[in-house]
């Protein structure tokens, strides 16, 4: 946790890019001091706390209900199955993110300091746009922080994590209690509060003084020193839509049944208003892209993104990364010469409703058990490969079933599936993985998703007003669901009658919009995380599907192995040992 005050090569953000060295020489030993004349050396500290940023993909649906995989040493699926421990946790960022907060919290001790550019306005504006991707990245590590390891301690407080708000030196007491849930709570708030403040919504070119917004015109009235600092060439860095998008995860996490408490003051309704906002700026309830849902796919779109512009469906994203095929490798089925880790399960199959709208079991849906996959959400057939889907360059059918005869077949290899499915989401049809031809094509990782907020607006205001309550706003939770199931083209139809028959039952509603949920972010890395903050069932044993000839025989693939305090992450055995004053989660060794 600790961070030695000699920085060793700090990687700077420029176009030069970085050299590497076999051996530093000593002007790469740089002290403090050196960033006051560097500013490249000085923006190097917030490069690399950008370069730590948790994973979106992390693939921890491995250990949830909605996946397994092929890797057999993989950890997450030793979690899943019994391994988790405070000494072995896959999901723990205690380390990662107290170092990244070390770097954060040098750079704002010292950001006062450092001459930012020539011109004076500039140098201004430079410092307050960088105080503000400092302050937003606090509060995104400590959001990160409280995910994987807030929970209540034996006593029965609810307890947060660490707050270390200044840089910490060889010097200073490590051996500190953890704050309250609530404490870590506001402290991301305040943090949050003050990126909004030194940051654009979204970074874009003005042409205008008049454009400029009041709160930096302190520093220039000058639009080219503007777009110099806080215009297109800054896109992708922290700004203020992407505050408040962590602002509206933080407080679904913390109105969420697992972290309820009578000191726990965040409620359903603010976590509702926090989304609207993020809805109102994008257009409304009817404003996510029509193409939304295959963000990983639509490749005119990926093809032409250029200039850090973002596609619609996205409010922040990584880097774009350029004839690539690294999903492809790992995740294709073997026959396309992938590696194919990510295997769904039967349960999220099932999760998928029909044409309809009516989910498979309900007397309404039309289901036929002898032909599973006809007439199901188109969605089901975008985001996975099931016994006899095309993929591939070439639309080779994919034949899942033990006795298939395919490598692809249920465990015939080790890069076979274990549940008779493959994952088609995050993957790109047109990406050969072929020795003989391999070609790749752009993709990119997204940060934050529209749809992600649509959905958590969704899920706040049906417990905090019911299913067609709006609290203030122009839509209730009705409508954002039925926005997302017409984008999806289920229902359409019959008027959606199945959300008609939900949205007079709070019950009813929450437990579809936990499923849209569950669908619409499936592959993403936000079951594991969903499971735990909803407090529900843990162990449902992951299912697959042999499918051989008319026959679909239902299987267990992998039984689960967790305990009922595992919904809550532990304090590192690590840090247990070194500090006394540390109180670890109720449950864990």
């Amino acid at each position: 946790m600790k961070i030695k005050l000699l920085i060793l090569c700090v990687f700077v953000l420029s176009a030069m890019g970085c050299k590497k060295f076999l051996t530093p020489e000593e002007e790469n030993l740089k002290t403090i001091d050196q960033m006051y004349t560097d500013a490249a050396y000085a923006q190097g500290f917030l490069v690399n706390v950008y370069r730590s940023i948790p994973a979106y993909y992390d693939n921890s649906d491995y250990a949830t209900d909605d996946a397994v995989t092929n890797q057999k040493t993989n950890t997450y699926l030793q979690m899943a199955t019994g391994s988790w421990t405070s000494a072995n946790s896959p999901v723990s960022v205690w380390n990662a993110a107290y170092g990244s907060i070390q770097y954060i919290n040098l750079f704002l001790e010292n950001v006062d300091k450092v001459k930012w550019a020539q011109d004076p306005e500039a140098a201004k504006l430079f410092n307050i746009r960088m105080k503000g991707e400092a302050y937003g990245l606090r509060a995104l590590y400590m959001y990160y922080l409280l995910r994987a390891h807030a929970g209540f301690t034996a006593d029965g407080q609810l307890m947060g994590v660490l707050i270390l708000p200044q840089f910490q030196t060889t010097g200073s007491n490590f051996n500190v209690p953890r704050a309250t849930f609530e404490d870590c709570v506001k402290l991301i708030y305040k943090d949050l509060d003050s990126a909004e403040l030194c940051l654009p919504v979204e970074y874009n070119d003005v042409t205008t003084s008049a454009q400029i917004p009041d709160r930096f015109k302190v520093a220039t009235q000058r639009p080219e020193v503007y777009n110099r600092v806080m215009g297109q060439y800054s896109r992708q860095l922290y700004n203020g839509l992407i505050a408040k998008s962590f602002r509206v995860r933080t407080s679904l996490l913390a109105a969420s049944p697992a972290f309820q408490n009578a000191s726990n003051t965040t409620t359903w309704a603010k976590t509702a208003d926090n989304a609207a906002m993020i809805i109102d700026y994008k257009g409304g309830a009817n404003a996510l892209p029509a193409n939304g849902g295959t963000y990983y796919a639509n490749t005119s779109e990926i093809d032409g993104l250029s200039g850090g512009i973002n596609p619609s469906e996205i409010i922040w994203r990584e880097n774009i990364l350029t004839n690539n095929g690294d999903q492809e490798a790992q995740n294709y089925p073997p026959s396309l010469f992938g590696t194919g880790y990510m295997n769904p399960t039967q349960n999220l199959v099932d999760a998928f409703p029909m044409l309809n709208g009516y989910p498979i079991g309900n007397a309404n849906s039309t289901y036929d058990a002898t032909k599973p996959y006809v007439g199901r959400d188109p969605r089901f057939a975008k985001y996975i490969i099931y016994n006899g889907s095309t993929a591939g360059v070439s639309n080779a059918v994919i034949n899942t079933g033990s006795q298939s005869g395919s490598d692809n077949g249920i465990n015939v290899r080790e890069t076979s599936t274990r549940t008779g499915y493959y994952m088609k989401k995050r993957l790109r049809m047109d990406v050969n993985r072929n020795p003989s031809a391999t070609s790749g094509k752009n993709h990119y990782n997204p940060r934050v998703r529209y749809t992600e907020m649509y959905l958590a607006y969704a899920e706040a205001a049906n417990e905090a007003w019911g299913p067609t309550g709006a609290g203030g706003h122009a839509y209730s939770a009705y409508d954002i669901i039925k926005a997302i199931r017409k984008r999806a083209g289920i229902g359409t139809t019959n008027g959606d009658a199945y959300l008609e028959e939900c949205k007079g039952d709070v019950n009813k509603m929450r437990e579809l919009i936990r499923n849209e949920r569950r669908i619409e972010l499936c592959f993403e890395s936000f079951r594991f995380w969903d499971l735990r903050r909803w407090k529900l069932n843990l162990n449902e044993v992951a299912k697959g599907m042999d499918v051989n000839g008319t026959t679909y025989a239902l299987f267990n693939a992998e039984t689960r192995n967790y305990d009922d305090y595992m919904y809550y992450g532990p304090v590192p055995y690590s840090e247990q040992l070194k500090f006394t004053n540390l109180a670890q989660n109720k449950g864990w060794k």
